[in-house]
């Protein structure tokens, strides 16, 4: 009876990430491809039979990417110049795939020298809009892997609309379901890899749900539903998983490249026919890993280019635009996210705005500002909408971000919904153009206590113009208030230029802090 070893490798949710530095600083960091390169070629040095999968995220979320968009774009896409030199065998589309637009996404796809994949994202014609739902891989004496690309068909809920423009998102679940047998009853594959760019919606022991079930995520249904995968590559929520589901081996390799999944098949050839015996999913952590120099080596212009950008000296500021803890900053009106209100404000003429802090690693503005402390400090390529809502949805989006506190023996902490399994700290508002107070010692959906705008409180069936980020106006982070309600202006610009334009026409910004709003407890 002979046996032969199949090694699966899964990068997800890289963003963009190949040094291992932290723009905002150039400290270095355990991430980035670079240093899975060094998996990647190791792993195929000791097995031929080596298949290696990128789940999607992958060519937005540094200064790095947003500066060769804005800047290198007559030049092959770096991310995709470095997967070609580590020979992929295929990439799913992830949802920031959109987030640079068609054009952007079209030219990575064009320059790689593996498929993109995505089964359940179709064009006008009904047909997947990449072409290929699936590849087969064919590995050592004829065994035939198959692998299926599907996507969280939950985009349209963030992404720009002229960004996705003709395109239809179908059901992953559904999707996966209907071509997994197709694939089956066609190609007859040996190995049935499903890549999910999206993650789990239920407890992975208990199978609980552990989020509103809205779609974003399906991966345990995926696994206890479908008969005939072998294998689920996930992504999306960042999370560092490996484990197995109803005998099936999952990994979800965490995100910007701090870990690579792994999963060892042994197949035993029985009667003519190859048959899984055995599989070992698991998780490898780059942090403490040589980098590939060559890797490096392959975009070092782009990097160069970047870093003279980034510390460019874009303008000043009067006063303290810092922030030394970021959960206070959340609980009392602040001169930083007042500042990005103010320009979302100017550039929308509208007399309310809302913005968030995106994570917990957010420093501000310090006295000198170059491009580096913009990006690190607006990570996302967000651009801006207005929209009109009544006073109704305004007070259930306050509602939603007082969700965020919880008060335990007297202290206030964030609520677990906001931090697991994936911090979501981008999900909580703060407002200005508008007067409000939480008080978070009341339950949740009752914590709004005071709320105005110019002096009179605001009415629930009032209309009120609103600008805000293209991700919450869609809807995102559970702001379904804000879905499908009338776009009164769009502003294409991405949000860090729009902050960056800002600062340049004044030279100088100050720090005010006008306290139009506040928690208490």
């Amino acid at each position: 009876m002979k046996s032969l070893t199949i090694t699966v490798l899964e990068t997800s949710d890289v963003h963009g990430n190949i040094f291992p530095i932290n723009y905002g600083n150039n400290e270095a960091v355990g991430l980035g491809l670079a240093k899975i390169a060094t998996v990647i070629k190791e792993e195929r040095r000791k097995n031929r039979n080596t298949i290696v999968v990128d789940n999607g995220d992958l060519i937005q979320g540094t200064p790095f990417t947003y500066h060769y968009v804005r800047s290198n774009r007559h030049k092959p896409n770096p991310m995709i110049t470095l997967l070609n030199d580590l020979n992929y065998d295929a990439a799913v589309i992830g949802n920031h795939e959109f987030n640079y637009g068609m054009e952007v996404l079209q030219q990575a796809i064009y320059e790689s020298n593996f498929p993109w994949l995505s089964a359940n994202i179709l064009d006008e014609d009904g047909e997947p809009f990449i072409g290929k739902p699936y590849t087969i891989i064919e590995l050592e004496d004829g065994i035939k892997a198959a692998i299926l690309g599907v996507t969280t068909h939950y985009i349209p809920n963030w992404e720009n609309p002229e960004h996705i423009k003709g395109l239809t998102f179908d059901d992953a679940f559904e999707s996966t379901k209907k071509w997994v047998e197709k694939i089956h009853n066609q190609e007859n594959p040996d190995v049935m890899i499903v890549s999910y760019h999206g993650g789990f919606e239920a407890n992975l022991e208990t199978g609980e749900p552990t989020e509103k079930q809205t779609g974003e995520n399906q991966g345990y249904r995926i696994v206890k539903e479908i008969e005939g995968i072998d294998l689920l590559l996930t992504g999306h929520q960042h999370r560092s998983l490996s484990g197995k589901i109803n005998g099936v081996p999952i990994v979800q390799p965490s995100f910007n490249g701090q870990a690579i999944g792994k999963v060892s098949f042994t197949l035993t050839k029985n009667n003519g026919r190859w048959a899984i015996s055995d599989s070992k999913p698991e998780l490898i952590l780059v942090d403490e890993l040589e980098t590939d120099e060559s890797s490096l080596q392959l975009v070092y212009d782009y990097e160069s280019d970047a870093q003279d950008w980034l510390d460019q000296p874009i303008g000043q500021v009067k006063g303290n635009m810092t922030i030394d803890d970021p959960l206070k900053a959340r609980l009392k009106d602040n001169a930083l996210v007042e500042f990005i209100n103010k320009v979302q404000l100017d550039v929308a003429k509208v007399s309310i705005s809302a913005t968030a802090f995106f994570n917990n690693v957010t420093k501000g503005f310090p006295s000198n500002i170059t491009m580096r402390d913009i990006v690190s400090n607006y990570i996302y390529p967000n651009t801006l909408k207005v929209i009109r809502i009544c006073g109704k949805d305004l007070k259930e989006a306050l509602e939603r971000s007082a969700s965020y506190f919880m008060v335990e023996n007297g202290e206030v902490i964030v609520n677990p919904s906001f931090t697991t399994p994936k911090p979501q700290h981008y999900n909580y508002d703060m407002w200005e153009g508008i007067d409000y107070i939480f008080d978070i010692s009341k339950p949740i959906g009752k914590r709004v206590v005071e709320l105005t705008f110019k002096g009179e409180p605001i009415q629930p069936d009032g209309q009120y113009d609103v600008v805000m980020n293209n991700y919450r106006a869609g809807g995102g982070g559970e702001y379904i208030m804000f879905k499908d309600k009338p776009i009164i202006k769009d502003i294409p610009l991405d949000m860090s230029e729009l902050i960056a334009n800002y600062i340049l026409e004044r030279g100088t910004i100050e720090a005010t802090v006008d306290e139009n709003w506040k928690v208490i407890w």
